[in-house]
């Protein structure tokens, strides 16, 4: 799905007015109603009394047509015109005559006293916004929130003071319990920064042109089931293991071994043919044990030393198909040693996570050994540690970008969202997963998974979308059953198989 800038967005609805062709008010029409109809059904048929706040735009106008139609319905409803600057767009002021009943607010003392608890609804700005909202409007703004508690808020197309496009983390805004807007997410809504401002989204159909969707241009997209179905392949009948690659998984450390077990059990869950994982000589009967599909290759220290440096073992490394690196090795300067000198030696694409970035980050250089094409999925503090720091997340996501397209690499930001930078420029955004991944082991089980996939024969890109896809599905379904609160990463594998099967529905 694509993710159109607010600038675009408008371009979409002039060119559905001019090719469908529609006119703007029945436009206005048709998103009113379709905000009408979630509130009934969300609300139900008696709710608490609607407030309704418009602007003078036509997020006001959109504001105007939900009050006529909620009130058309029976539903106690008062509506307010708030005159913030100038005159009434065209359509707003076409829409006011309809709803004979509205009051208006002309300086911030006039805000009304809002004493039944109710549901109010916010329709001031909308998407039209380039800069923060100033003087008594600002006042208004903060009036609404201070209505929190008491009230439930829901904003129209997007929360009032909030930019798509760029970072108002310090400016005023709404801070909404749901947000619904109309065909396309907006960036902000996938950002860190505005989760307390968006609450929860909802995705509104209004009939947008499918041409326009299909020609616009854009680096940003959200991965959707559509496209994980294109990315899936199912298996051939007359496939073997070797059919499905040979995949090494270098984790673990002296009281770190649960990060090579989880690593490896998601690489064999996420379906490699054959998986080796390379621990040192502590979590060997550990692995033998609580793994026994995996190979085993064991260090005599107790973390990923020099010794996986020896000649023998270095020109064993090509020979896989893959390999996933990092969960639990630790950054000891003996460790960074052995990292230096295995990217020197595998060419192929690779999955690098935890301590294996957290060593990047100590030695930049090293960044210019990773392989092409290879798949990096730090945090947020190891994003950090790599790259620095910066403002807000709308900076961070544009520095994810421009590292991936100059490294080459595929970088996985964690998150909500998680970003996926691709070296083409392109950023996806991935919607599967919920709170209770954010559990000890969880990214243990994102590098099993990614390396499992490139194992397989997914092109890297492929590997990353349906990694992050499989890996945040599982969360759901374990969490369906468990709870979020009782999730631990040896759900996210578990549950692995019915993501698969939920896919090939």
């Amino acid at each position: 799905m694509k993710i159109l800038s607010a600038q675009q967005i408008r371009a979409a609805d002039a060119y559905t007015i001019r090719h469908e062709p529609v006119s703007s008010l029945l436009l206005m029409e048709r998103a009113a109603a379709e905000c009408a109809g979630w509130m009934v059904h969300t609300f139900g048929e008696t709710p608490p009394p609607y407030y309704i706040f418009c602007g003078m735009g036509n997020n006001g106008g959109d504001g105007l047509v939900i009050a006529r139609k909620l009130q058309e319905q029976g539903f106690n409803v008062q509506a307010w015109l708030v005159h913030t600057a100038g005159e009434p767009s065209e359509d707003n002021a076409a829409n006011q005559p309809y709803y004979p009943e509205l009051m208006h607010i002309r300086e911030l003392a006039e805000f009304p006293a809002l004493e039944e608890p109710g549901i109010i609804v916010d329709a001031l700005f909308g998407t039209g916004l380039n800069r923060p909202v100033e003087g008594w409007a600002a006042g208004v703004i903060h009036k609404i929130n201070d209505q929190q508690q008491r009230h439930t808020i829901v904003s129209i197309d997007m929360p009032s003071g909030m930019m798509a496009d760029e970072s108002s983390l310090h400016f005023p805004c709404v801070h909404a319990r749901y947000t619904l807007t109309f065909e396309f997410y907006k960036l902000a809504f996938l950002l860190p920064e505005n989760a307390e401002r968006t609450g929860k989204t909802e995705l509104l159909k209004i009939g947008i042109h499918p041409d326009y969707t299909a020609q616009a241009q854009t680096a940003y997209h959200l991965t959707d089931t559509a496209t994980i179905r294109t990315i899936y392949r199912p298996r051939d009948p007359f496939s073997h293991k070797g059919t499905y690659g040979h995949a090494l998984v270098i984790a673990g450390s002296f009281g770190k071994m649960g990060a090579a077990l989880l690593a490896t059990r998601a690489c064999l869950r996420a379906g490699a043919g054959l998986v080796t994982a390379h621990v040192p000589r502590c979590g060997y009967e550990i692995m033998q044990t609580a793994v026994p599909e995996a190979m085993c290759l064991a260090e005599e220290q107790a973390h990923f030393s020099a010794h996986f440096d020896e000649p023998f073992r270095l020109r064993q490394a090509p020979d896989y198909a893959t390999i996933g690196i990092g969960p639990g090795i630790g950054t000891e300067n003996v460790t960074a040693k052995a990292l230096e000198r295995l990217l020197q030696a595998y060419h192929k694409p690779m999955v690098l996570d935890a301590d294996a970035l957290n060593i990047i980050g100590k030695y930049p250089a090293l960044l210019a050994e990773i392989p092409k094409d290879s798949i990096l999925t730090p945090h947020p503090k190891e994003f950090e540690r790599l790259f620095g720091k910066t403002d807000n997340h709308f900076e961070r996501l544009r520095l994810l970008s421009r590292q991936a397209v100059e490294w080459q690499l595929y970088i996985l930001l964690k998150g909500r969202y998680s970003a996926m930078a691709c070296p083409d420029g392109s950023v996806y955004f991935n919607p599967t997963g919920n709170p209770g991944m954010a559990t000890a082991g969880s990214g243990d089980a994102l590098t099993g998974i990614l390396t499992g996939l490139l194992s397989q024969g997914y092109a890297p890109k492929a590997a990353l979308l349906l990694g992050a896809w499989l890996h945040g599905l599982a969360g759901d379904l374990a969490a369906e059953d468990l709870s979020e609160e009782a999730l631990v990463a040896e759900d996210i594998i578990h549950y692995l198989g019915q993501a698969y099967l939920d896919i090939r529905k």
